[in-house]
């Protein structure tokens, strides 16, 4: 296929019938974040989806104000994933890891607000050949204190799904 080039992932190489999966650093509201391009083996992927990659990737910052907002939303509705991620952690919560991981002392000091602005975006896959999630975004709250992720995914478009997801 050929080399093709990207302001977000440098000088890339595909080879025909081969999944590949590129990784960048990416800097977004002050933290470093990494970013995946996954290309299946069967995916058309030519130098005009590659700049459609990085035309996208400049709107990162405004879906992940609206996934934040979503998420926000939710965490008043009961049963929802994030409600339920809010309250998983809570409960398995060591008076150490409050500070830590959510910048106060007190359990009755860690309101929405608060999880909200600890947990943060730090992983982006990009799957250019699925149109309906063209990204996901996993959003966490470090992992030193889980391993488990609020995820939302948004079409190519930019329009986030409906549902965040727990994993």
């Amino acid at each position: 296929m050929g080399k093709l080039a990207s302001k977000h992932f440098g000088e890339i190489e595909l080879s025909n019938g081969r999944e590949h999966c590129f990784v960048a650093k990416h800097e977004i509201g002050g933290s470093q974040l990494e970013l995946d391009l996954n290309v299946a083996a069967h995916d058309h992927f030519d130098e005009a989806a590659m700049r459609k990659v990085d035309y996208r990737l400049r709107f990162l910052p405004e879906l992940v104000d609206q996934v934040r907002e979503m998420i926000s939303e939710e965490l008043d509705q009961d049963g929802t994933n994030p409600q339920q991620f809010l309250h998983f952690h809570c409960s398995q919560l060591k008076e150490e890891q409050l500070e830590s991981v959510f910048g106060v002392r007190d359990k009755e000091q860690l309101t929405n607000n608060v999880f909200l602005k600890a947990l943060k975006l730090g992983h982006v896959a990009i799957y250019p050949g699925q149109p309906e999630r063209y990204f996901v975004l996993d959003f966490t709250l470090g992992s030193r204190f889980t391993d488990e992720l609020l995820v939302a995914a948004a079409d190519e478009d930019g329009m986030v799904d409906d549902e965040i997801l727990w994993e």
